[in-house]
């Protein structure tokens, strides 16, 4: 996986928006960003997403990253909240509350869709039909289109409760370790140090990590649970592509902005990966 400038930025240089040695620069940045974050071994050799895929996991794993799972999704609240108030701008806010609302349930609103004019709230809650397009703006809030519901409605079917999910006390070291990175870097007041954090998790996840949960979920749900659900993970696979493009997207906007860090910027994206790993 190997990132490119793109043509928007070529544009800009024929806009005059910016100049042929700033985007050779742009050029060169790119080319250390792949060589000091994209081939960090989380990217290119997680061995414990490959051990899952092959479909190895039995119940007993499963359930316990089922928990796992659950706390790092309730407590990757908190490090978005974080992200939104320490936004370098007011786009950037947005971009981040895009997230968080979408995590606690608001349905992305695609216009010209038809997901909106639906009323039955379970059609609006099920991660199988919920649009991975649009905006929160205008969008609406189910109870059961939250993250963390899609979740619980997985654990049910594994004897986990409410209770049994989501929470801090949950938590293994590593997994509380993961989460408090996420506040302390993704979240960082620097937005230098955090958008390097989001570009690094962003690009990790888009490069299989979602496809190999997948792998080895269906590969259980095949062999021992047939109802267990899946549309947490197939969502999260569908949208990931996209988050991986507005990443880059917004890294074209920022580094040509006054206060850009390239050190910075890596440096929140190794501690992140690093964190993740």
């Amino acid at each position: 996986m190997e990132l490119k400038v793109s043509d928007r930025v070529e544009a800009m240089v024929a806009r005059g928006e910016i100049s042929s040695e700033e985007a050779s620069r742009f050029a060169e940045f790119l080319k250390t960003c792949n060589s000091q974050l994209m081939t960090h071994p989380v990217i290119t050799n997680n061995e414990y997403c490959q051990w899952f895929a092959t479909g190895a996991a039995n119940r007993e794993n499963i359930k316990h990253f089922i928990i796992q799972f659950s706390v790092f999704s309730n407590l990757f609240l908190i490090a978005q909240l974080m992200k939104v108030i320490n936004a370098g701008s007011l786009e950037g806010m947005r971009a981040s509350k895009e997230i968080l609302a979408n995590e606690i349930g608001v349905i992305f609103n695609k216009p010209g869709s038809s997901l909106g004019e639906v009323s039955d709230t379970d059609r609006e809650g099920d991660p199988d039909i919920v649009s991975v397009e649009g905006t929160v703006d205008g969008g609406v809030f189910r109870f059961r289109a939250a993250h963390f519901e899609w979740l619980l409605k997985m654990g049910e079917v594994l004897d986990l409760g409410f209770n049994d999910m989501g929470k801090r006390r949950h938590g293994t070291p590593a997994t509380l370790f993961f989460c408090d990175q996420l506040s302390l870097i993704y979240g960082n007041e620097d937005f230098n140090i955090a958008e390097g954090a989001s570009f690094a998790v962003e690009n990790w996840a888009a490069a299989g990590f979602w496809k190999q949960l997948v792998a080895g979920l269906d590969a259980f749900k095949k062999r021992e649970q047939k109802d267990l659900r899946l549309a947490f993970f197939t969502w999260h696979d569908r949208i990931e592509e996209q988050h991986a493009d507005h990443v880059m997207d917004e890294l074209e906007e920022l580094y040509f902005e006054d206060g850009f860090d390239e050190e910075k910027f890596l440096k929140g994206g190794r501690e992140m990966l690093h964190g993740v790993e």
